[in-house]
């Protein structure tokens, strides 16, 4: 997933730098973007991280929405707010990294509308982002209701719901112990958390992911262990 990397990097690579300051800075400029801002910011990211634009197009997009940070914010992103911008990095082909954030973390802040950016909950976000997944419109067409408060649902690229394929059996229609386990863990109200429950190794189960489990007859012990979870925290 993630923003690819441009063919030819533009030689003044400060525009990505700028905004992979921003997501860096997040918790400090957020409340200071008005909704006009944002409405920008939004429409130039969106052809930031679309690997269908042209690499030009991209680069100007990416350059005017650095300026309207520039502009209005001068005292984070101005020429003397980008002499504090630190840990700047830049990987031979890739774009310039901020403190472990980059500039597609800026647009999953912004577009998508999570904080599950940046060096550690970043690769976790591409991680269960590639899993295979089913949207909303999938998910009504199999009889199913995409928005049960008991189904894990990542918002991926642009905020699109992505609905993890494991919830469903074939026909679309959900899990009943998936159901059970996703009220247990709250996904409606953590889903990232949710869906790394499901895929990742569990040291209660012998070491394997509780998705392996299903079907296998150990519905009821993988609730229990679901519930032992959460009422242990």
């Amino acid at each position: 997933m993630g923003t690819p990397p441009p063919e030819h990097l533009d030689p003044d690579t400060g525009s990505y730098v700028t905004l992979a300051g921003a997501a860096a800075r997040w918790d400090r400029v957020s409340g200071r973007l008005g909704q006009d801002l944002r409405a920008r910011l939004v429409a130039l990211l969106t052809v930031v991280r679309d690997p269908r634009q042209d690499t030009r197009a991209r680069h100007f997009s990416a350059a005017k929405a650095a300026g309207l940070l520039g502009e209005a914010l001068p005292d984070e992103f101005g020429a003397g707010g980008h002499a504090r911008l630190v840990a700047v990095h830049q990987a031979a082909g890739r774009l310039p990294s901020v403190q472990g954030f980059t500039a597609e973390d800026f647009a999953v802040l912004l577009l998508d509308g999570h904080r599950m950016v940046g060096p550690i909950l970043g690769p976790v976000r591409e991680r269960l982002l590639a899993e295979p997944a089913l949207d909303a419109d999938e998910v009504q067409r199999g009889g199913g209701s995409p928005h049960s408060p008991d189904l894990i649902r990542l918002p991926g690229p642009g905020g699109r719901l992505r609905l993890p394929r494991f919830q469903f059996s074939e026909d679309a229609l959900p899990w009943l112990p998936v159901l059970e386990v996703n009220a247990l863990l709250d996904a409606d109200h953590d889903p990232w958390g949710a869906a790394d429950w499901w895929l990742s190794a569990n040291a209660w189960l012998g070491g394997t992911s509780p998705v392996r489990l299903l079907g296998t007859g150990r519905d009821r012990q993988l609730v229990e262990t679901a519930r032992f979870l959460m009422e242990s925290d």
